[in-house]
């Protein structure tokens, strides 16, 4: 129920048509859906709503694989959230992977992130370079994938997709994601703010690609990679500075002016990936899409939708905003449902009905 879910349970449905697909989500992003009516869950034989920190070997008896996709999703978020950070992306992935082995799942693909290389420079990173992460998050996916390697065997194959930065539209669009809010910032007011000098560079994929990627981690043999497996996931052609990227959505969307802040201090997060061992295992599961495919996708959607108004940054579309507004009102200190608040919210509205 977040912002890659709905793509991936999409396409698994017209590629594995008679496949049983099952989501579990805590359902704090449920609400941050477009204006589009239907619901991304249409998908689904059935959605599961229970934390991640929670799943027991029999919320997964049966199933012959795991997609794990479930963390606080972004540096901002693990600014906030050190501590849970680490619980959440970290301690419960190894959690879920265990539960799962033990429940006879074969296949356990877990979503990493390039931003583990850090400061990469501008020699493009293998998946054997060394990892250099500046941020909680990037820590919390290289200690999962840390944990994953020590549980993985001939029985449980398990693949540490290292994704590229996504982008592109979703039911559950998020524009807190570097292309996606050039996108939405060139639509609603004309103009994209570098908040750095451009030249930091980052690798991009669709979410689309994400899912076509996702399908061949889900049924891998061990000879293509072995029982554990970190792969870099993206494309070469899709490495792009920051100043391209924003040059790019002004090919698209019309009249969009690109300021840029020389005096920033540097963005020490800057990396290029080699996405070479993903063609080679891969060959037919590599991306489809460019840039320029992805910055028009996401421009016809929100041209089509109702942006909020004032700062987009500051709306549902955004996961720190959205997490911290259910803190506020509906959530504890360790960012479980507070029972209490909702039975009062909820009495509250019947009140008021």
């Amino acid at each position: 129920m977040g912002y890659v879910g709905p793509i991936v349970t999409t396409h698994l449905r017209k590629s594995h048509r008679d496949a049983e697909l099952v989501g579990l989500d805590t359902g704090f992003f449920g609400a941050c859906c477009l204006n589009s009516i239907e619901q991304p869950e249409w998908a689904l034989n059935a959605q599961l709503y229970k934390d991640v920190r929670d799943v027991l070997p029999q919320d997964l008896a049966g199933f012959d694989a795991v997609i794990h996709l479930a963390a606080l999703s972004n540096d901002p978020l693990g600014s906030e959230f050190q501590e849970l950070t680490i619980e959440i992306n970290r301690s419960a992935t190894l959690n879920l992977a265990e539960m799962a082995k033990s429940a006879g799942v074969q296949h356990f693909v877990f979503a990493s992130s390039c931003s583990v290389y850090g400061a990469g420079g501008e020699h493009p990173r293998t998946e054997s370079h060394p990892v250099v992460p500046l941020t909680a998050y990037a820590e919390s996916k290289i200690g999962a994938e840390q944990d994953l390697e020590g549980i993985a065997g001939r029985s449980f194959l398990v693949t540490s997709l290292r994704f590229a930065t996504a982008c592109g539209p979703s039911p559950r669009l998020r524009l807190d994601l570097v292309l996606n809010d050039f996108v939405a910032a060139a639509l609603s007011s004309g103009e994209i703010q570098i908040l750095s000098d451009g030249t930091p560079s980052r690798p991009l994929i669709d979410v689309r690609d994400m899912a076509l990627a996702i399908e061949w981690a889900l049924t891998r043999k061990i000879e293509s990679g072995g029982p554990f497996l970190i792969m870099n996931t993206g494309s070469n052609s899709c490495n792009a500075s920051i100043a391209q990227l924003a040059d790019a959505v002004a090919r698209v969307v019309p009249g969009t002016k690109i300021l840029t802040n020389p005096q920033a201090p540097a963005d020490k997060r800057s990396y290029r990936v080699d996405f070479g061992l993903f063609s080679k295992l891969a060959p037919n599961h590599t991306p489809r899409l460019t840039l320029i495919e992805s910055i028009t996708a996401l421009f016809d959607q929100l041209r089509d939708e109702e942006l909020p108004t004032g700062d987009f940054r500051k709306s549902k579309f955004s996961r720190l905003h959205a997490l911290l507004q259910l803190k506020r009102q509906s959530l504890t200190s360790r960012l479980y449902w507070d029972r209490l608040a909702l039975e009062k919210q909820n009495s509250e509205i019947l009140t008021h009905v």
